[in-house]
């Protein structure tokens, strides 16, 4: 994978584990207009480069995850470029769950706002023991724009999602985890490890079966139950023309460890 050069976030590479990370610890790695770009073509790039097989997403140094936009440029929002931030930020974040590869958030610090957006995003979520998670937008006299009305609602339910919008309050690791918002709590000094350990796990899965099952998760629970349905029908059915599928059997018979190739 080319490492292309950019100016708010980092792009590297660990064994078949790429890392994205968020880099203005300066503004609590908030983003501006050139962070979602650039955050944009790096997962264009992960998602091009047969080498990846999951992603993971951070933010520099140990404070913050991502505390959401950066509302020194608000004074000079108008209407029209809010709305044109608004739909770049859901183009960006729906990208994740477009991928063809799992993606997972390690919440080194603050996840809000917009880093809260971006987080919910993603499969899967690990928070280190310091996080603080919230959509604080209300107190700034507007609601979440890039996603957080909808996803709360489907990862955590009607009522906590009403709970974190309407009253913009920050909520400890721990309450994260226990609502369902994160998937597990690990120590700072743990979390690259723990994070490293989910990847690893992941990149050694077969990767078309787990793409389809993405797209049968985050689409199939988005439509009526019989469309869902048919849609797992037509994937498991694609599935067994791959080889990975005869890889997996042959394994199972043996009682080896597959080795998946992606083909």
């Amino acid at each position: 994978m080319s490492r292309p050069s950019y100016e708010t976030i980092k792009l590297e590479r660990e064994d078949r584990v790429a890392w994205i990370v968020l880099n203005r610890p300066h503004r609590l790695n908030a983003f501006n207009e050139d962070m979602i770009l650039e955050l944009l073509d790096a997962l264009n790039t992960v998602e091009d480069d047969p080498g990846v097989r999951c992603v993971v997403i951070t933010g520099e140094g140990d404070r913050a995850f991502s505390a959401g936009a950066d509302i020194t440029a608000f004074p000079k929002t108008t209407p029209t470029l809010a709305e044109e931030l608004s739909r770049k930020g859901q183009k960006v974040f729906s990208t994740i769950e477009e991928m063809s590869k799992p993606v997972i958030a390690a919440i080194n610090g603050y996840a809000l706002g917009g880093g809260l957006e971006l987080a919910i995003s993603c499969d899967f979520r690990i928070a280190s023991e310091h996080a603080e998670l919230g959509s604080p937008e209300i107190n700034l006299g507007i609601i979440p724009g890039w996603g957080g009305t909808q996803k709360l609602v489907r990862l955590v339910g009607l009522r906590n999602a009403k709970r974190l919008v309407f009253l913009g309050e920050r909520i400890k690791a721990e309450e994260a985890l226990r609502i369902g918002l994160v998937d597990k709590v690990v120590p700072f000094e743990n979390l690259r490890e723990e994070t490293m350990s989910l990847a690893k796990k992941l990149s050694e899965g077969p990767p078309i079966a787990l793409r389809y099952a993405k797209y049968a998760l985050n689409f199939g629970s988005q439509v009526p139950l019989e469309v869902g349905l048919r849609l797992e029908s037509a994937l498991m059915a694609l599935l067994f023309s791959t080889n990975d599928v005869k890889r997996g059997i042959e394994a199972f018979m043996s009682r080896s460890k597959p080795e998946f190739k992606g083909d």
